[in-house]
């Protein structure tokens, strides 16, 4: 009994954490590279606090999500400007394809060692982003769908997210625009109903389908009439006028 609360606990501490950081997505609406940023995010606040100790219940779990846990910091280490030599004691990156090339080699490695664990999970996800970052949209497709038919359902819906993005921005909308009405319907943890909508709303506006784009935002106006969602819809509004 005392083992089942201390995880519900843990489980409790991480949706709030994830709500948190899916809920600031709303706020990002215009540059879909940076929705798969907050994706990751999300999932990095999963590793950072620990993962293991969560979800994995054996040595192969905790070892796997150790090494996640380095990739992740890889992925979170900063650009040094260029002509600016390496500091040993300060690691960093000549530029984000060095950066994500290094996370792809470590990320692999866990797919190969721990290809039945959560971790794995993750790291096709990250794999997912790391490779739309660098323009490979065919590889980061196949690593997010892997992921969204993975049985992780807060996991699913944050890769069901990020290829909706890559397809909004491959000009698949009629996909895009199907993912994120699922994820309106369906909405988890990760990837709230707000956020979303957001997003879909955001996809009709660039794709020339202001009425659309009008029906939503008003919807989450009223829905959200005195948050910060709520106010954006608002801005939004007043922008297609």
């Amino acid at each position: 009994m005392r083992a089942q609360t201390r995880h519900q606990l843990k489980q409790d501490a991480f949706s709030r954490a994830t709500i948190e950081v899916a809920g600031k997505t709303a706020d990002w609406t215009v540059e879909h590279r940076t929705v798969l940023i907050a994706s990751a995010v999300v999932i990095a606040v999963l590793v950072a606090a620990g993962v293991g100790g969560w979800y994995y219940l054996n040595q192969q779990n905790e070892k796997a999500g150790l090494e996640m846990t380095q990739a992740v910091r890889t992925m979170n280490t900063p650009l040094r400007p260029a002509g600016t030599p390496e500091q040993p004691d300060f690691p960093s990156f000549t530029s984000a394809k060095e950066r994500d090339l290094t996370a792809q080699k470590q990320l692999r490695i866990i797919v190969d060692k721990y290809p039945h664990t959560r971790a794995a999970d993750i790291a096709h996800y990250f794999l997912g982003v790391t490779s739309s970052n660098m323009g490979d949209n065919a590889v980061a497709e196949k690593n997010f769908k892997d992921v969204a038919a993975s049985g992780n359902r807060e996991l699913s819906a944050l890769a069901k997210f990020a290829l909706a993005s890559l397809y909004a921005n491959s000009n698949r909308t009629k996909d895009a625009v199907a993912l994120y009405q699922e994820l309106i319907n369906k909405p988890t943890a990760t990837v709230g109903k707000v956020t979303a909508q957001l997003q879909l709303a955001d996809l009709y506006k660039n794709s020339n389908q202001p009425l659309d784009a009008k029906r939503i935002y008003e919807q989450v106006k009223k829905e959200n009439p005195t948050n910060e969602a709520g106010q954006l819809a608002t801005q939004k509004l007043a922008e297609l006028k």
